[in-house]
C-alpha cells in the first residue's frame, strides 16, 4: 500500500521540488490534488481548510455541495466569485481543473447544444478562477451509427471548445473514459482535433483496467497529458464485471508505477486523487456499491 507520505516524497523528488513542509508556502507543496467528488457534503471553506492542513497543492472542482453545474454555484457567481479567488490565494492553493460532464459524442442536436453550452460555461468560469483545465468526456460510440460519424462529431466538438478557450489560458482536456479508455481511440480524437487548447486527462484507473500498461499509455499519449486521475480498485473473487473501488494502494491498479512513468517522462501537472464518494457513498449497501459506474 502507498501511504500519502510515500506518494508525496515520490512525486516531489521526481519533480525536483523541495520536501513538503507544514507551513503553507506554495513553492514547498508537492503537486498533488484531490477531487471534490470525495467530499460531496463539504462547504467551500471546509474544502480549502482540509486541503491546506493536509499539504495538498490544488483542488479539482467536481461539484460543490449539491451543485454539479459549477457556474451556477453561488460560490462562483458575482461578488462571491472574487472572494473565492482571494480565499485560494490566502492559502496558497490552486484549482487544478473544473470537471464538466459534457459528452462530445451526443448525436441529438438539442442535447448536443446543451452539452456544448455546459462546457463553454465551464471554460469561462475556469478563466475567472485561473484554473488551467476543463475536463470533458469523449464518451461513447453511438449505437447504429458508423464509427467514423461518431468520431468526427467528437473531434468537431473538441475543436469547437478549443476555439472557445483560445486566449483564455484554459485548455480543454478529454478524459480516458467510457468507450475511449485506451490509447488508440483517444489518440485518434486528440490528433483529429489538432488544437493547442485541447489536451488529455489521463484517468490511469480506466486505461489500466482496460488492459493497457501505464508505460504504453504514456508512450502513445504522454505529450498530450495535462492532468491525471489516480484511484484504485479490485474485482472481488476475480470477477472483472464486479470491480470495486478501494483505498489507493490496496487494490490491483498500478498507481505507483503510473506515478513513476509520469515523473520519468517529465510530466509537470498535478497528481489528483479521485475518490468517487458522490457516486459510491460508503453508507450504501455492499450490493449497491458493487459495480463501478460514473456520471
Amino acid at each position: 500500500m502507498i501511504t500519502r507520505r510515500e506518494f508525496v516524497n515520490l512525486s516531489a523528488a521526481a519533480l525536483a521540488a523541495p520536501a513538503i513542509i507544514k507551513t503553507r508556502k506554495p513553492a514547498a507543496a508537492a503537486p498533488i490534488a484531490f477531487s471534490t467528488l470525495g467530499c460531496p457534503a463539504w462547504e467551500w471553506k471546509t474544502i480549502l481548510d482540509q486541503a491546506a492542513q493536509h499539504g495538498f497543492a490544488a483542488i479539482e472542482m467536481r461539484g460543490l455541495v449539491g451543485e454539479m453545474d459549477l457556474p451556477k454555484s453561488p460560490q462562483f457567481t458575482g461578488v462571491k466569485l472574487k472572494e473565492s479567488v482571494k480565499d485560494l490565494e490566502a492559502l496558497g492553493l490552486k484549482i487544478s481543473d473544473l470537471g464538466a460532464s459534457a459528452n462530445m459524442h451526443e448525436p441529438e442536436a438539442a442535447k448536443r447544444a446543451k452539452q456544448m453550452d455546459e462546457a463553454k460555461r465551464f471554460i469561462e468560469l475556469a478563466h475567472q478562477l485561473r484554473a488551467p483545465y476543463v475536463r470533458v468526456f469523449p464518451n461513447q460510440l453511438v449505437k447504429g451509427e458508423e464509427r467514423k460519424t461518431t468520431i468526427d462529431r467528437i473531434v468537431a466538438g473538441l475543436r469547437e471548445l478549443g476555439e472557445h478557450a483560445k486566449g483564455s489560458d484554459v485548455t480543454v482536456v478529454v478524459e480516458s473514459h467510457g468507450e475511449f479508455a485506451t490509447s488508440p481511440p483517444l489518440l485518434e480524437i486528440i490528433q483529429g482535433a489538432g488544437h493547442p487548447n485541447v489536451g488529455f486527462l489521463w484517468d490511469a484507473h480506466h486505461t489500466c483496467v482496460a488492459g493497457e500498461a501505464p508505460a504504453e499509455t504514456f508512450k502513445q499519449l504522454g505529450r498530450y497529458v495535462r492532468h491525471t486521475h489516480l484511484k484504485d480498485s479490485r474485482p472481488p473473487k476475480g470477477d472483472e464485471k464486479d470491480r470495486r473501488y478501494v483505498l489507493t494502494g490496496s487494490g490491483e491498479v498500478p498507481v505507483k508505477e503510473t506515478v513513476k512513468v509520469l515523473a520519468a517522462g517529465g510530466y509537470r501537472g498535478y497528481y489528483c486523487f479521485e475518490w468517487e464518494k458522490r457516486w459510491h457513498p460508503r453508507s450504501k449497501s455492499r450490493k449497491s456499491r458493487s459495480r463501478i459506474t460514473r456520471k
